[in-house]
């Protein structure tokens, strides 16, 4: 199960798409003993920070696929721990929810580039003697009663007794199952970039700042660097420094100098859930299952639990349980976070003040605040 080995004819379970869902599913096969195959038609993993935070229950996951605590533990240490998520207007907090005082042995959200967790599960995989094989692009994928038969753009034949679409919002497997995602797009456009900048309130929480001109969620990361998320009515194709500056001036003034751009990138947002989660011997994880938006930055978190439960059910044969377990959960995410998107990008002046008169009469209720927390770090899903 080399990168460079030739593909080979047979394997119990084949995994389309490398990202942290098909690489947590592959670990926890490798554990189980059970044979796969996990193909990515990338030449190499991105080195983009992408997915930047690490909730409470992935670590516990990260925990339960090696009790030494080695895995976790490696990944803690490549990140910034942080304690408070704090929602302002401007300058002027409304709310903050706290992490360290959730009951699980990582009371906090982990700030950690995607690219990271991502080498992480990785080590762990090679550890095991597993791999990634690349470049492999899955064109076609048909299935009998026996097994999935999946063909690559370099017209190689893969045969499973399963497949797995951990490939993204527009999976392969998905198209092939017949499985529909509903749901629809948000009309903004949504700026994404890694800066180095002076930042006010330091690198010790997240913060969401309401504004007229749409929300702005500043977090830390490793380096000194930050991660700035705003959504704006049109977003350049490659934001630049200037254009990031003129934002924080904008969104934030006088809290924040801008001196370096490290990455940046524009995208879209969906919010969609998958029908099904198996059609016969084809299954969906991650992206390929649910996408939403990155309000409480859950989407990855959920997938590396996806590719988690998805291993342990093939290794029990409990494929039914996999969707009654898992989306639910995909449901509960997307619903939060999209009514936190609703909140936080509206335009309306009257629902604007009613929320920032209402959110910190709301965050004044102990239980609210707890009830938040938990569900931020997913530990209402163990």
């Amino acid at each position: 199960m080399t990168s460079t080995a030739a593909l080979p004819a047979r394997t119990d379970v084949a995994i389309v798409g490398a990202g942290p869902t098909g690489l947590a599913l592959a670990v926890t096969l490798a554990e189980a003993g059970i044979d796969f195959v996990l193909l990515d038609k990338q030449a190499e993993g991105a080195n983009t920070s992408r997915a930047a935070v690490v909730h409470a229950r992935t670590l516990e996951v990260l925990d339960e696929l090696d009790p030494s605590g080695t895995l976790s533990g490696d990944l803690i240490g490549r990140g910034v721990r942080v304690s408070r998520f704090r929602i302002r207007d401007g300058a002027r907090p409304l709310a903050a929810v706290d992490f360290d005082r959730l009951p699980t042995a990582h009371p906090y959200a982990l700030m950690v580039p995607q690219y990271e967790t991502e080498a992480v599960l990785l080590a762990r995989l090679r550890a095991l003697g597993g791999d990634v094989h690349r470049p492999y692009e899955v064109t076609a994928v048909a299935q009998d009663a026996q097994g999935v038969t999946l063909t690559t753009a370099t017209g190689e034949t893969l045969r499973a007794a399963h497949a797995v679409g951990a490939d993204g919002m527009h999976s392969v497997i998905r198209g092939a199952a017949g499985i529909a995602f509903e749901g629809s797009a948000y009309g903004e456009s949504f700026v994404l970039a890694d800066v180095v900048m002076d930042w006010a309130p330091g690198p010790h929480e997240v913060t969401l700042a309401f504004g007229a001109a749409g929300p702005t969620v500043i977090a830390p990361l490793p380096g000194g660097h930050y991660r700035i998320v705003a959504a704006v009515a049109e977003a350049p194709a490659e934001p630049d420094l200037a254009f990031v500056r003129d934002l924080m001036d904008e969104r934030v003034p006088g809290r924040a100098a801008v001196r370096a751009l490290v990455w940046s990138s524009r995208f879209r947002i969906h919010h969609r859930v998958a029908d099904r989660y198996r059609a016969g011997r084809l299954l969906l994880a991650g992206d390929a299952a649910h996408v939403h938006s990155p309000a409480g930055g859950q989407g990855m978190n959920t997938g590396i639990q996806d590719g988690y439960a998805l291993g342990r059910a093939l290794a029990t044969g409990d494929l039914d349980g996999y969707e009654a377990r898992r989306r639910p959960v995909a449901r509960r995410v997307v619903a939060l976070t999209h009514r936190m998107t609703r909140a936080a990008t509206t335009r309306n002046p009257v629902l604007r003040a009613a929320r920032n008169a209402l959110l910190p009469l709301l965050a004044r209720v102990p239980a609210l605040r707890d009830r938040l927390a938990t569900e931020l770090a997913e530990l209402n899903y163990r």
